[in-house]
């Protein structure tokens, strides 16, 4: 297992009242819960730490994280485990499609780690996974949240060929901070898998974080980027510090800004601007299914 350095900063930022989240209760909670549990799932919800799991899962969705739990690339922002991943489970698919099936739901998210070690990247199970998830719920319609592929691109072409509807790959920060945020990615290389994903008729969507350390004049920077590599859905969200080991928290950037931040990517041409404190890739992905392209 690849250990973080220890952040030692006995005086971490306090979290602003408006990073307030409820707690997660209710039956559609608890069925959610159970199913996960029953068939073996993992979920970024739970191995992200995402605030609005509580939210979401009460409403019945949930977004599937498939090829395991631990990830092979160290991101500082992540709280997902990093190290070597073990086998993957081919029957993983059926397993998610069930879920889906027995949830009920009408959009399902899938997501996964990074499986730098496979020699497809993990896209044959990507593949597998949605083409299940589409025989066992004929209506479901699917956003996947699609990890760096190193540039190798039959790998990507062979995950977004399931039948998707929209396909996501997060951006996750400003071109500087690339090194700090995401030492194994490369800023140009997900502006090119973006662009592959757009000119192959797909709905591209991806998501950033805010309160890095990043100026206003990057994030407009970034947008603009997406938007000449054929972006079509953003999300910006509050970045959270998950635990001690994870970069810090530069500044907790008020709703206000937010706001300012969709009237400018509306303005330099994309489709649809998700954008608020506690906005994650995957927050209200429903919407997101009709967007024009």
């Amino acid at each position: 297992m690849i250990e973080l350095p220890v952040i030692d900063n006995p005086e971490r930022k306090k979290k602003p009242d408006w990073l307030r989240v409820k707690l997660p209760v209710g039956e559609d909670y608890a069925k959610v819960r159970k199913l996960v549990d029953q068939y073996q799932l993992h979920t970024i919800c739970e191995s992200g730490n995402c605030p609005n799991m509580g939210e979401c899962w009460g409403e019945g969705t949930a977004t599937f994280m498939i090829l395991g739990n631990v990830c092979t690339r160290s991101c500082t922002f992540c709280a997902v485990a990093t190290g070597r991943p073990p086998e993957y489970d081919e029957d993983e698919p059926k397993r998610v499609a069930e879920a889906i099936r027995l949830m009920g739901i009408k959009h399902a998210v899938i997501t996964s780690v990074n499986r730098d070690e496979l020699k497809d990247k993990g896209a044959e199970i990507w593949y597998q996974t949605v083409i299940e998830t589409k025989q066992a719920s004929p209506g479901v319609t699917i956003e996947t949240l699609i990890p760096d592929v190193k540039g190798q691109w039959d790998a990507l072409y062979r995950m977004i060929d399931g039948g998707q509807e929209v396909v996501s790959h997060n951006l996750e920060t400003v071109e500087s901070l690339y090194r700090r945020v995401r030492p194994q990615a490369k800023y140009d290389r997900s502006l090119e898998q973006i662009k592959l994903t757009s000119e192959a008729g797909k709905r591209t969507k991806s998501g950033i974080m805010l309160g890095l350390g990043e100026t206003d004049e990057e994030v407009c920077k970034a947008m603009d980027d997406l938007v000449e590599h054929g972006l079509h859905i953003l999300t910006l969200g509050q970045y959270l510090q998950p635990t001690k080991r994870h970069i810090e928290v530069a500044t907790f950037v008020p709703p206000d800004k937010f706001a300012y931040f969709k009237e400018e990517g509306t303005k330099r041409g994309l489709k649809y601007v998700e954008s608020g404190p506690l906005v994650r890739s995957s927050y209200h992905a429903e919407k997101h299914v009709n967007v024009p392209i």
